[in-house]
């Protein structure tokens, strides 16, 4: 199927988005997406302040939707879409490359590091980074910038989301070894300015979710870390790194809670493949490298061993039972996800 894509930009009201234009639907997951659907075409508009992209199937309904929101606000066509917000899209045969390596060439040069020799990898194995050791840095406000670019960042390069959540967890009063680890962070950058995403032009157009923890991980609060990667066929559509919010009492606690946050990634996206006019009629498959966290999910019966845990988690048995998704388990050695709840040195 031949997609056709504009990139639009312009001076344009709070209620372009607030509001759909006539005939296209607001998607319930994302209030800034618009849709609409015919017999034979998809027509899709993402807004973004004054910025619009517009996708379709079908060049015409492009064209007139150009020529409609024209009439109505001043508006520049920028053409096929080719970079859009430190995104760049490439565009071939085989499918769409997302990428953002000028703004990380850009991040590199503004901290003086271009000419740095690159690091195999973004942070030391078993670096455990607190709140006390080190002096603290004179200009916090130099620490903080440049992590909040490097979060900006983990859109297109989940290999360094685990790196750069550890480290924006200093911003209140960073010191000395955070702000060395945020170096080799941008030294492994340097060496790896050009990775990004791939999107397939071929897929099978299926949901496959892998969910971990790291059990007690923060030297400071004992907290567990979760972490989840989902694909759709084999294009990475969804990623998160993220300390829990309560003290896990087990390894098994701490996976369950980690299931349950991806469960709800998963509700979300099943509404957004609704809104985009997919149809994920098979469950999607959750993989998880923990037996007892999949037998707690898959027993209805409320026995001791998790009758401390808070009943949102347990949205995981429930949309177990309504066939949302199914369970797998997965050796540790295979589980994607360990590079979002701990630093594994090498990945080569």
């Amino acid at each position: 199927m031949d997609v056709h894509n504009a990139f639009l930009h312009g001076d344009l009201d709070e209620e372009v988005y607030m509001t759909p234009p006539p005939g296209f639907i607001q998607s319930q997951a994302d209030h800034s997406l618009f849709t609409l659907t015919t017999a034979t075409s998809i027509t899709i508009v993402l807004v973004y302040v004054d910025d619009i992209l517009v996708v379709s199937n079908d060049l015409s309904q492009v064209i007139y939707f150009k020529s409609v929101i024209s009439t109505h606000f001043k508006t520049k066509d920028l053409g096929p879409l080719k970079y859009f917000l430190g995104l760049e899209v490439a565009r071939s045969p085989s499918g769409i490359f997302l990428n953002q390596r000028k703004y990380a060439l850009d991040i590199l040069a503004d901290s003086g590091l271009l000419g740095s020799r690159p690091a195999s990898f973004p942070m030391e194995q078993n670096l455990k980074l607190n709140d006390t050791n080190g002096d603290l840095l004179p200009d916090p406000g130099s620490y903080r910038r440049l992590v909040g670019r490097l979060i900006y960042l983990t859109i297109t390069r989940p290999n360094i989301v685990f790196a750069v959540n550890i480290l924006s967890q200093f911003m209140h009063a960073p010191r000395l070894p955070h702000m060395t680890a945020a170096i080799r962070v941008l030294r492994y950058i340097k060496g790896t300015s050009g990775q990004g995403i791939f999107f397939p032009s071929s897929n099978d157009l299926h949901v496959r979710a892998y969910t971990d923890s790291d059990w007690a991980s923060c030297p400071t609060t004992r907290r567990s870390t979760t972490g989840f990667f989902i694909t759709l066929g084999s294009s990475t559509i969804s990623w998160r790194t993220k300390k829990q919010t309560t003290v896990a009492r087990s390894s098994t606690e701490a996976e369950y809670r980690a299931m349950a946050v991806t469960t709800c990634e998963l509700v979300w996206l099943q509404q957004l493949l609704h809104d985009l006019g997919i149809s994920h009629t098979d469950p999607m498959i959750l993989y998880c490298d923990n037996q007892s966290a999949l037998h707690i999910a898959q027993n209805p019966v409320f026995h001791e061993r998790t009758k401390h845990i808070e009943i949102d988690c347990h949205i995981v048995r429930d949309k177990l039972r309504s066939g949302l998704f199914t369970t797998a388990h997965l050796p540790s050695s295979e589980q994607i996800a360990d590079i979002f709840t701990k630093t594994l040195g090498s990945l080569t």
